[in-house]
């Protein structure tokens, strides 16, 4: 099979890109953990495995991944089911499975992954009776079963970006319109009353916590100590300027040595970067990220079919999606919701989940379909 494979195709660019963010990000946890090297190991040796993980997977035909679509749905629906019953609890939540050799992983994160591969599958499958309302009633139903599961850890956030890779997965497989327009309206009536609801606290599916951070969003004077992180945080931004105060700095003052904020190398490390390398280093690292979706984009528009268009969109959805609200949630933008910053954020299940959506997208480029110029 590798004999038949172009690898002029093979897009380099994007593994480059990568890469890059790989190598910002560990020089970024280093300082935000204060050099502690037992937690830069763990992060080296994830991107290790995780670019032997690619290379494996972009020379796999993703055809032979999609037909196992089923069984990585299954794979998804297991591990979701044994955290509920059996996960490790932290901070209100319980988001992890402690496994033996393996040690600490959070299933959610890989259950992303899945459902794109899974997604992939069903809507290439259905595609000539994609609008057709049991396809996509099924659709939904296979879908809300791993949201509900996620969100009862509790893990709101992951789930709202399962629904943002579900939705663009839906609009790429050939939604009609008046799905699209009809969802629009039902989504509009219900963020109205939601709106209306919360302040009341009224909403049965939030949490305490949650609901405080969406309320501290909308009116930040009277929820000012829910605020209070993302105050810190824009203040830490903002004093880095143009280019920094440096790695690895010492002054009180920083963000990770005056405990302005709660993890700082995972949900906030954007902080730590605006602080440390300024300006500069944000604008690199968001560029970096854009050419990564916009590559993954480039990839979908060439794929030769539409289960490996899907495959790459899913992919550009969630690192976009999961991207901007990191950075959103430091910056003031979002409520609090504690995502990773893809590629850069300490956590090596993040980071190993997204190295199989890379490898599997790498190998969609490589057998894009042959123009006719």
């Amino acid at each position: 099979m590798l004999l038949d494979y172009n690898f002029k195709n093979y897009n380099y660019r994007l593994f480059l890109y990568v890469l890059l963010l790989n190598i910002l990000g560990v020089l970024v946890i280093r300082s935000a953990t204060n050099q502690d090297m037992s937690v830069v190991g763990k992060q080296i040796m994830g991107i290790v495995i995780g670019c032997a993980v690619v290379a494996g997977l972009s020379l796999l035909d993703y055809h032979k991944v999609v037909s196992a679509a089923p069984a990585v749905y299954g794979f998804c629906i297991a591990g979701l089911l044994a955290v509920l019953l059996f996960g490790v609890s932290r901070g209100g939540a319980t988001r992890w499975l402690v496994l033996p050799v393996i040690g600490q992983i959070q299933p959610s994160e890989f259950v992303k992954i899945g459902l794109i591969v899974f997604f992939a599958w069903f809507f290439s499958k259905n595609q000539e009776q994609f609008n057709r309302l049991p396809v996509l009633a099924a659709a939904a139903g296979l879908y809300l079963i791993v949201f509900f599961m996620i969100y009862k850890e509790p893990d709101l956030s992951t789930g709202l970006v399962t629904m943002m890779v579900f939705a663009a997965m839906l609009f790429v497989g050939g939604l009609s319109r008046r799905w699209i327009l009809g969802g629009l309206a039902v989504c509009v009536s219900f963020g109205i009353l939601f709106v209306y609801l919360l302040q009341y606290d009224m909403v049965p599916f939030l949490h305490g916590y949650q609901a405080r951070r969406i309320l501290a969003f909308i009116n930040p004077a009277e929820y000012a100590e829910a605020n209070l992180q993302q105050r810190n945080s824009i203040m830490a931004i903002g004093s880095g300027m143009l280019q920094g105060k440096g790695l690895n700095n010492n002054t009180l003052a920083s963000v990770k040595n005056g405990n302005f904020l709660s993890e700082e190398q995972t949900d906030f490390i954007f902080a730590v970067i605006g602080e440390e390398l300024g300006f500069i280093g944000c604008a690199l690292v968001i560029i970096l990220i854009a050419l990564i979706v916009y590559e993954c984009l480039v990839m979908a528009a060439r794929s030769r079919d539409m289960a490996g268009r899907l495959l790459c969109v899913g992919l550009a959805t969630l690192l976009a999606f999961q991207s901007f609200s990191n950075i959103a949630v430091a910056t003031g933008l979002f409520p609090n919701t504690g995502l990773p910053l893809p590629f850069i954020s300490y956590g090596v299940s993040s980071l190993m989940s997204i190295y199989f959506g890379i490898g599997i997208v790498l190998n969609v480029g490589l057998q894009r379909k042959i123009s006719n110029h």
